[in-house]
């Protein structure tokens, strides 16, 4: 939330009092000094039931952002963003829905058919559920959301004829998903189910799934709070929103071990997580998840990207992101786990001496004209121009016109031992390679990368940046999520820390993602930036 730390605006206009009708140009501190604090959080929340949007609020009542959430939080027992009931059905299936079939989903509208609405802060698409209910269960499985929130899973749950467990902690947020369920839909819109289920809707912990019994749920879909990022509740012992990232994964272990005991064998988790920015470095949360959950004992099926859609790129904020040099979180992860049929020891993936050839060539960095540039998380280009702009962004953003930029391509002619001493350089990028075909080029290319960074490491001045281009490989039924592992083979290096996780994209037609597989075409790649700790901006 770009907006949590700032004051959500200023005026010098003078804004009547609507409860002694005195005029005055800091409405809130006379209503706080004259009227009191109750009356005070009475009149905002009156204009927030009216539909005054965050930002005139800020600049009518002087108050910032989190207090505005405060306020609500602590008024109505959980974090919602619109004081209204259910809207009035207008239709109860999207327009022009088609079943995603690449790993990156994107929708410019975040979905409004049947009771779906964005009352309730930071509740994902009902595309994602729809999606994911479609893809991994059949009409009569169970399916359970044990962070229901407003109850977006649940109401697709019941559109689509499936049986559904909604749980949350907050009792708040159970009363809005009862909102929301109250509808019955036409037959018309049913297709060719034959029942139509009524969710099951309690006040639940994740952690606690002791009254589900092992083995009994086809498929989990849910949208975890992320680790301090939206505050959901006040005085609830256990919400997961309120902890520090460290905590939170602890709490994450516990869910991700209950989920695992209650899935049936080949059943599937989707969990959305996203990351967070501290000093101007981004917080891997959504990696960091993934491997609570992997080491839980599931398998990953899928890693899909979802973008956002609702980060500025213009105006201030680009302004901003270019002054002091960070990117806008524009995306998050949507891991498809499954619970696997046979249990497995997993495939520990050890060193080789063995690495993979590599090349290298060093050039200056040219004079770049001042173009635009991105400045968010999620780079989209398209396909024929996808690895110039790619170089010309990083070389734009991280590097001085005039020093060394050292690419090293791997899959090369040359070996190892020319990569012992890496020349003074602003930025090394180190390039995907073209093929890997099994787990054995999987452990020569992790050991290249550790190497190369080893080396890097001696020669990079501090503040300066290491470039990973890499891509998730699928070896047979196996999802190997390289973003992930390179992450955390980098972090055993003391002398880096992670500054930006980057997606890019290559821009394809809907027509060409319109084409279903059993898996999902792999389409995206990450660009993993690192800075070379020491200084200011390496700060790990």
């Amino acid at each position: 939330m770009a907006m949590n730390n700032l004051a959500l605006g200023s005026s010098e206009k003078r804004y009547m009092c609507p409860i002694c009708s005195e005029y005055c140009a800091d409405l809130g501190a006379h209503l706080r000094q004259v009227h009191g604090e109750e009356a005070f959080r009475n009149v905002v929340l009156a204009a927030k039931e009216q539909g005054m949007s965050d930002a005139e609020i800020g600049a009518r009542y002087g108050i910032s952002f989190n207090l505005l959430q405060q306020i609500i939080t602590e008024r109505y027992g959980t974090n919602i963003s619109v004081l209204k009931g259910p809207k009035r059905i207008k239709r109860w299936v999207p327009r022009d829905f088609h079943a995603e079939a690449t790993t990156v989903w994107s929708f410019k509208q975040r979905g409004d058919w049947a009771t779906h609405n964005g009352r309730y802060r930071g509740n994902w698409s009902p595309y994602i559920p729809r999606n994911v209910i479609l893809k991994y269960s059949q009409p009569g499985d169970i399916v359970l959301d044990y962070f229901v929130g407003g109850g977006t899973t649940a109401v697709e749950a019941k559109l689509l004829g499936r049986r559904c467990i909604a749980r949350d902690i907050n009792p708040g947020a159970i009363g809005i998903t009862l909102e929301n369920l109250r509808f019955v839909p036409p037959r018309s819109c049913l297709d060719n189910l034959s029942q139509i289920y009524e969710p099951d809707v309690s006040i639940g912990d994740a952690r606690d799934l002791s009254d589900i019994s092992d083995n009994s749920i086809d498929l989990i879909c849910a949208h975890p709070p992320y680790a301090g990022i939206i505050k959901y509740s006040t005085k609830i012992p256990g919400d997961l929103s309120s902890l520090p990232v460290r905590e939170f994964l602890v709490e994450m272990g516990t869910v991700a071990r209950e989920s695992l005991r209650v899935l049936k064998p080949g059943g599937k988790c989707a969990i959305l997580i996203g990351d967070a920015r501290k000093e101007k470095h981004v917080v891997p949360i959504g990696f960091q998840t993934i491997r609570v959950f992997l080491d839980a004992g599931f398998s990953l099926r899928e890693l899909v990207i979802k973008r956002q859609h609702n980060c500025k790129t213009t105006g201030f904020w680009y302004a901003r992101s270019v002054q002091h040099n960070f990117l806008l979180l524009a995306h998050e992860y949507l891991p498809i786990f499954e619970k696997p049929i046979v249990t497995q020891v997993s495939e520990q993936l050890s060193f080789w001496a063995h690495v993979m050839p590599c090349q290298q060539t060093i050039q200056l960095v040219p004079e770049i004209e001042p173009d635009m540039v991105e400045t968010t998380t999620v780079w989209i280009f398209p396909p024929e121009r996808l690895e110039t702009e790619v170089r010309r962004n990083l070389l734009r953003r991280f590097a001085t016109p005039g020093s060394n930029f050292v690419e090293i391509v791997l899959d090369g002619e040359q070996s190892r031992q020319q990569f012992e001493s890496v020349p003074n350089a602003d930025l090394v990028y180190i390039t995907p390679p073209n093929a890997i075909k099994d787990t054995q080029d999987i452990i020569a290319y992790r050991a290249t990368i550790e190497d190369i960074a080893r080396y890097v490491a001696k020669t990079l001045p501090v503040g300066k940046h290491l470039v990973l281009d890499t891509k998730d490989v699928r070896c047979g039924d196996t999802l190997w999520p390289m973003g992930l592992l390179l992450w955390e083979d980098l972090r055993r290096q003391k002398e880096f820390s992670i500054r930006e996780i980057v997606v890019i994209v290559p821009e394809v037609s809907m027509a060409r993602q319109r084409t279903v597989d059993e898996f999902l075409e792999i389409t995206h790649r990450y660009l993993l930036i690192y800075v070379k700790k020491g200084g200011q901006d390496g700060k790990g």
